[in-house]
């Protein structure tokens, strides 16, 4: 056991260093939601709310927007490590196999949420005012948490199947883009009635209204349950999915 907490913390480290040297994804990966947040507060904010609380509700689809493109930014890294031959080098070590695996994810984890901080830094600064107290935010860490560990173990499985690191990357795209067919900028009671019953029923908007609830004090109870069963069922897919491609690759 403890060995293989060993072997997982060295490539954790690995990743983490890598994913320091990367500037450019770790500037895209603040920069897009702060932009984002700019665009929906200052130019659509107005019109959607002329008293000024936009900020307070779109916020929270901002902070899942930046950590969801994040985490499937860990698709390029697995994809890089399986194209280069440096998956094939770990094998040859005595370590655990998927060590290499959950390096990537546990970094994904730290990167997305110290970004997520930015982002909300940004947000205090800009006029968002949430009631959360200490439990509240304790909670909102644990969903996000459990939402970025989902994200990002999906984000390995399009990283084992990917044929090169570009085509691993469009994946981001898909997350980049499915928030806003959710409740992240507006309620979706204003949505024309069929992409009204897709953005009530998928899974991202639970997650976003169980932060907003927590975050602004609006009840969460029914959203976190929906929210937990839903990434919880993901992880737990995505994980052992992952595990599969990644043996199955390394038998060919």
């Amino acid at each position: 056991m403890l060995a293989a907490i060993d072997d997982a913390s060295i490539m954790i480290g690995r990743s983490l260093r890598h994913a320091s040297r990367a500037l450019d994804t770790l500037l895209l990966g603040v920069l897009l939601p702060v932009m984002l947040l700019f665009l929906f507060v200052y130019v659509f904010g107005g019109a959607i709310s002329p008293d000024g609380a936009y900020v307070t509700y779109v916020v929270p689809g901002i902070v899942l927007l930046c950590a969801g493109y994040g985490a499937a930014g860990t698709a390029v890294p697995i994809a890089n490590d399986m194209t280069t031959g440096a998956v094939d080098r770990f094998r040859s070590l005595p370590i655990l196999r998927s060590a290499v695996l959950i390096g990537h994810v546990m970094a994904s984890v730290v990167r997305n949420l110290f970004s997520t901080l930015l982002v909300l830094a940004v947000a205090f600064v800009i006029g968002f005012r949430p009631v959360a107290g200490p439990l509240d935010w304790l909670l909102a860490l644990a969903v996000l948490t459990l939402f970025i560990l989902a994200m990002s173990w999906v984000a390995v499985c399009f990283g084992l199947i990917a044929s090169t690191p570009e085509s691993a990357s469009a994946f981001g795209f898909v997350i980049l883009f499915l928030p806003y067919l959710s409740s992240a900028f507006v309620p979706v009671e204003t949505m024309p009635a069929v992409l009204r019953g897709f953005a009530e029923h998928q899974p991202l908007t639970p997650v976003i209204e169980t932060l907003r609830g927590l975050m602004i004090g609006t009840p969460v109870a029914a959203e976190a349950a929906t929210a937990v069963a839903w990434f919880g069922g993901i992880l737990v897919v995505a994980f052992l999915t992952a595990g599969v491609l990644f043996t199955r690759r390394g038998e060919r």
